[in-house]
């Protein structure tokens, strides 16, 4: 197991993603409505449809980079080792890559940003002040969410590299 390629890539990608969601969330911060406390998403009329396709157009690119870069890094780890990786190495290597996002979102993005400095391009109009902003067990729940989908996504990378 290559743990600094591990964290080179899971930092690569946490970069990279925050920049996209940073980007996203200037252009419109209800892209992202969904993910909002609800409380927020109370305060605030549902998607137009404008909005939802906006989100599908900006949420499959954001999916397929939190994919393509484990996989990515998965098959080099594979490639290093000429083969010979067992797929326990390979799915906790995915695993690994998605989860130092899934923890650069919670404690940066979340944390830090959303519920501590609350940047005003964050807020949606008519919800300010709203108690949802600084709900930090909200962001932890979604954590946990976000680590089980990082050993989901990992067991299917490492199920994929092991087939090619």
């Amino acid at each position: 197991m290559n743990i600094s390629m591990l964290v080179l890539h899971g930092l690569i990608l946490s970069v990279i993603a925050a920049l996209f969601i940073t980007a996203t969330l200037r252009v419109n911060p209800r892209i992202w409505l969904q993910d909002h406390p609800p409380d927020i998403q109370a305060q605030v009329p549902p998607k137009t449809e404008q909005e939802r396709k906006l989100s599908l157009a900006l949420g499959i690119p954001f999916l397929l980079l939190l994919f393509v870069t484990p996989l990515i890094s998965t098959l080099t780890l594979d490639s290093q080792g000429q083969g010979s990786v067992p797929f326990h190495l390979l799915a906790l290597h995915a695993f690994g890559v998605v989860l130092i996002f899934n923890v650069f979102d919670w404690l940066i993005l979340d944390w830090l940003f959303f519920c501590t400095i609350t940047p005003e391009f964050l807020v949606i109009p008519g919800t300010e002040g709203t108690e949802g902003y600084t709900n930090y067990r909200y962001h932890f729940r979604g954590f946990l969410t976000g680590t089980i989908f990082s050993a989901v996504t990992g067991t299917i990378i490492g199920i994929i590299v092991v087939l090619l």
